[in-house]
């Protein structure tokens, strides 16, 4: 079949795909709207160019919709027996957001059926034109989304309902903008962070994992939002729930782990936190999972980076060492996964030979493989600082492990990852 040549003037000099909403910029020169709103809402610079002529525009500037190019578009596409394109809906308003928005106040009513299930129906509405395109979210963050649903998700945690949470996070997730308003709203808004602890410990839902996915999501962005004094000040359940996330980990996508893997070591540079991270039993779970699942590169390295952290305190060292397979499985990584993951592992060993190592630490290590392996890399090419540190490791106990023939069998072998 020949191959079918589009005018020059149907394309978009942005996407240089047919447009499928033609408009015109102040300069004279026409863009799809998706193209040239992207363009506008993303440039970098303080000054922001036109692509084609290179003159001055706003981030606000004027887009004028060219009906006769587009009308001059579908009727080609109809000659050329090409799906005709659609019709552009009319672009959203400020007015029709704060509409959406006083709709979800529809009563106080918390049993009243029809109420739940226009605010359910509105919710939607809102949802489908956030996904709809970038100039909805941003007309969105005009119109005081995020403002509302961090509301409507504290005012479920008030009334004990989870209905509408699910969506509300959702749309969260999909207009966030970390602007000074927003900064300022979590910041003096700790109800939020008990909505959310509350929500991701909630047991009494069909669509129990998919709501906690949510919640998950909208935490990171918060946690990434909020100042200092808000994070030194986060309560022992939010670390109790996010680790039972964790324990479910068969049903969770790989996404919501390193969601939540983020969240904790995100927070982990207040010494408070990470007490009660440990205190969750975190370690134990972040063991489990490293053991238990599949996974990628990525999210190995997330669970190692958030084990360093943990067992620079002596209770954090103690829960890795209390798992019958903690140094085993940390051991096991090195020389197999990254430089960042034989890093945090040898970085783990060495807190644990300086600082816990007790007759039967160091015996285990030296059964489960740990001390050869140590020994694989002075032996491997990498890094010299990690060299440096193995060196270090093996010094210190070289009196207990001197001469031991768990040693000496792998040492024969010329591949460092068997």
């Amino acid at each position: 079949m020949e191959e079918i040549e589009v005018p020059k003037y149907f394309m978009c000099p942005i996407s240089l795909q047919i447009m499928g909403d033609p408009v015109t910029a102040v300069t004279g020169i026409t863009y799809d709207r998706e193209s040239i709103e992207k363009w506008l809402s993303t440039a970098k610079d303080a000054t922001i160019t036109c692509p084609v002529t290179k003159q001055p525009l706003l981030r606000d500037s004027d887009l004028t919709p060219n009906h006769t190019l587009r009308r001059l578009i579908q009727a080609w596409c109809i000659t050329k027996g090409i799906d005709r394109i659609p019709t552009p809906k009319p672009p959203l308003d400020k007015r029709h957001v704060l509409k959406l928005v006083r709709d979800l106040r529809v009563s106080d009513n918390v049993e009243d059926h029809d109420d739940n299930l226009k605010r359910i129906i509105t919710l939607k509405k809102i949802e489908a034109l956030a996904a709809e395109s970038e100039r909805n979210r941003r007309c969105m963050v005009d119109g005081g989304v995020i403002r509302a649903m961090i509301l409507f998700v504290v005012r479920c945690f008030k009334e004990g309902r989870m209905i509408g949470a699910e969506e509300a996070l959702r749309i969260l997730h999909l207009v966030w903008v970390p602007n000074d308003e927003v900064k300022i709203l979590v910041g003096e808004n700790n109800e939020l962070f008990e909505a959310l602890a509350w929500i991701l410990g909630f047991q009494k839902m069909e669509n129990d994992v998919a709501v906690k996915s949510e919640a998950m999501k909208v935490l990171k962005l918060v946690i990434e939002a909020s100042n200092s004094s808000r994070l030194e000040r986060l309560r022992l359940e939010l670390f109790m729930n996010i680790t039972n996330v964790l324990r479910e980990r068969s049903s969770l996508s790989q996404q919501t782990i390193k969601f939540a893997l983020q969240i904790l070591i995100e927070v982990c540079p207040w010494g408070r936190n990470r007490i009660k991270i440990i205190e969750s039993g975190a370690v134990f779970e972040l063991i489990e999972l490293e053991l238990t699942l599949k996974h990628d590169r990525h999210t190995t390295e997330l669970i190692f980076i958030l084990l360093a952290h943990l067992c620079s305190c002596a209770d954090g060292r103690a829960q890795l060492l209390q798992h019958a397979g903690g140094i085993a499985m940390m051991s096991k990584r090195i020389l197999r996964v990254s430089t960042v993951t034989d890093d945090r592992a040898i970085h783990i060993l060495t807190l644990i030979a300086r600082f816990s190592a007790k007759s039967e630490v160091l015996l285990e290590m030296l059964v489960v493989g740990a001390v050869t392996k140590l020994c694989m890399v002075m032996q491997a090419d990498c890094a010299m600082y990690l060299k440096e540190n193995v060196r270090g490791i093996l010094r210190l106990h070289s009196k207990v492990w001197n001469n031991s023939p768990c040693i000496a069998v792998y040492l024969l072998s010329r591949n460092p990852n068997r």
